[in-house]
């Protein structure tokens, strides 16, 4: 099977020849790969171990110039200044942007939010630059996803939390409904035009549109399940309902503990979870596989918090042969780590993963050399 023919039949819930793999990793450990196998992008890694994904980056941003802040913070399209944070030392550092300010804190009334003037406009992105990148994506014979970064990527709660502070907007939904359905809407509105206009763009050559928004914790949900879907569940089935629109499968990006939303996505006809975080709080995934592997697909389930940084060869292999033990059956699961693979996992480690999934993806019970 080609990598097309090969998810295909995997998300159709068949078995296929073998797991089909994606790749998720921070711009430090991408830029430690390329340099590690001495090539200039990572198309020549990604076609080494086979990676069955081709990720674009979307439309491109050409709006009014963002502002700039006296303490070095930037502003993104929502009008949240950020500022970068190194963190770490030597070939474990990094760094990440982080919220500097929320400026949706204060807003007492609906009028305070709907006249922000800082809203974001769909017609601030070029859209003819997703034609290209599709294009050349679907030429790779690779299985091509829409994603995008946390600000250009579908969702509602993240952004509301970027704009309105995280304890605020979570109270919002109890004492504040109103002011909470309005950030809402306005995000959802934003997005849902930005989603089609990418999709209308793309003229049929992206397969998945993956959507993304942190609705759990390590140890619960940010919001009850009602709350869940008295504010935020028509929005996620809008942002469905387009791909599937546009003959694209949906995928949907959410960390932490969310086993209570699944029956929710799946009649919200979500295609594909990710990315079952394993280290959050009972996470049982043999299980999650007998009730609903029929009935959406997984992806993911590799950890970065712990496996990835601290554990050896053979504990990576052990959690993949694990992963494929619980969640390949019939088809419906895809190799993927549980976010990207972090500045403090070692680079053996990386090389191990993308080994073991080649080596496991058929049954194999050693890894390919």
């Amino acid at each position: 099977m080609n990598s097309r023919e090969r998810v295909e039949t995997c998300l159709d819930h068949r078995q296929p020849d073998r797991v089909p793999i994606d790749f998720w990793v921070s711009g430090e450990i991408r830029a430690r790969l390329m340099e590690h196998y001495g090539v200039p992008d990572m198309e020549p890694v990604l076609e080494r171990f086979g990676v069955d994904f081709r990720y674009i980056d979307g439309p491109a941003y050409i709006g009014p110039e963002l502002a700039s802040g006296p303490d070095g913070s930037r502003e993104d399209h929502f009008g949240v200044p950020r500022r970068t944070v190194h963190y770490g030392e030597g070939e474990k550092s990094g760094n990440y942007s982080e919220v500097a300010a929320f400026p949706l804190a204060h807003a007492r009334t609906v009028d305070e939010v709907e006249s922000y003037a800082k809203w974001p406009n769909p017609d601030w992105f070029d859209y003819d630059a997703v034609r290209e990148q599709a294009r050349r994506a679907r030429e790779t014979g690779r299985v091509v996803v829409f994603m995008g970064d946390r600000l250009n990527r579908c969702a509602q709660l993240k952004p509301a939390m970027y704009l309105r502070g995280v304890e605020q907007i979570l109270m919002d939904v109890y004492i504040n409904p109103e002011i909470a359905q309005a950030i809402f809407g306005r995000i959802t509105g934003f997005y849902v035009e930005y989603a089609v206009r990418t999709l209308q763009a793309a003229e049929g050559n992206i397969d998945i549109l993956f959507t993304g928004d942190d609705f759990g914790m390590q140890e619960n949900m940010f919001l009850p399940l009602q709350k869940w879907r008295a504010f935020l569940r028509e929005g996620f089935r809008n942002f469905i309902e387009i791909g599937h629109r546009f003959g694209c499968m949906v995928a949907h990006h959410t960390c932490g503990f969310v086993v209570p939303l699944i029956p929710d996505f799946i009649e919200c006809s979500l295609d594909i979870l990710n990315p079952l975080q394993p280290d959050v709080r009972g996470l049982d995934l043999s299980a999650m596989k007998r009730e609903f592997g029929s009935r959406i697909c997984f992806h993911g389930g590799i950890s970065i918090q712990r496996t990835m940084p601290f554990g050896t060869a053979g504990d990576i292999r052990r959690e993949v042969r694990d992963r494929f033990e619980a969640l390949a059956a019939d088809g419906g699961y895809v190799f993927c780590t549980a976010h990207n693979i972090q500045a403090d996992t070692p680079l053996e480690n990386v090389a191990a993963l993308l080994e073991a999934y080649r080596g496991q993806g058929t049954g194999d019970k050693e890894p390919l050399r």
